[in-house]
């Protein structure tokens, strides 16, 4: 799960397997098994998925997201299976790594800031919107973080074997895009609040700074990250690869 950036907590072999099968020669039989073994743990779902579902299922359940929101994220789901099939196909020899390395601390960091920012604060700001009465403040909040929570769980589904690089960075590219116009909607109801009718002055004061620190953090993570680095170095890597096979 990534909250915006890349699988963070992607299934993998242990550290140990791992080393053992770049030292020992693989026949085909061997080969055919472990490749088995690997698709069998990708389909568990991880812990980070399994929070970021808990999140989806609350909004729905509890009437804060809106309709078109519900159906972009279940749209994502069956989409996502077509375009995998269609547009970019898993490889079947070789599996290239992440564009960045699965071990970047730069990059786990900013996951780190992503999420704290993206999710933890945001979930915090409804919490305490449905204490306060500020029917307004969750309302603009929530589609951004059920679109984010949906994010993260797709991310898990991409991070499979059976899913191709630019299928991670298509679902990275796709939700970031409709959430970056969520998040500018928040900006706005934040900005045309009145501060006798939402809450306290420290409500106010933080609910705009949050809405305008995550349309900056986004707005940079799909313009300034994604779109320049991210994104060319996974269609190289997943075009390189098709050639050498």
């Amino acid at each position: 799960m990534s909250g915006g950036v890349g699988p963070l907590g992607d299934i993998h072999i242990p550290e140990e397997e791992e080393a053992a099968a770049e030292r020992e020669p693989l026949n085909s039989s061997t080969k055919k098994t472990q490749d088995s073994n690997l698709q069998h743990k990708h389909r568990f779902f991880t812990f980070q998925q399994l929070n970021a579902l808990a999140i989806v299922v609350v909004f729905s359940a509890s009437g804060m997201v809106a309709m078109e929101d519900f159906a972009f994220a279940l749209f994502s789901f069956f989409y996502i299976f077509f375009m995998s099939r269609i547009a970019f196909p898993p490889q079947n020899s070789s599996h290239p790594p992440p564009p960045f390395g699965k071990k970047n601390r730069i990059l786990a960091i900013y996951n780190l800031i992503g999420i704290l920012i993206g999710l933890f604060l945001p979930i915090a700001y409804i919490f305490e919107g449905i204490h306060e009465g500020d029917k307004e403040g969750i309302k603009a909040a929530a589609p951004h973080v059920f679109l984010l929570a949906s994010q993260i769980f797709m991310e898990g589904v991409v991070s499979s074997r059976r899913f191709s690089l630019p299928m991670r960075a298509f679902v990275l590219v796709y939700f970031n895009t409709k959430r970056i116009l969520t998040i500018a909607e928040w900006v706005r109801i934040e900005i045309s609040k009145v501060d006798e009718e939402y809450g306290s002055v420290r409500r106010l004061h933080v609910g705009r700074g949050l809405a305008i620190v995550n349309i900056v953090f986004w707005f940079f993570n799909l313009f300034g990250f994604f779109l320049p680095f991210y994104l060319p170095r996974t269609m190289k890597s997943y075009y390189g690869y098709k050639v050498k096979d």
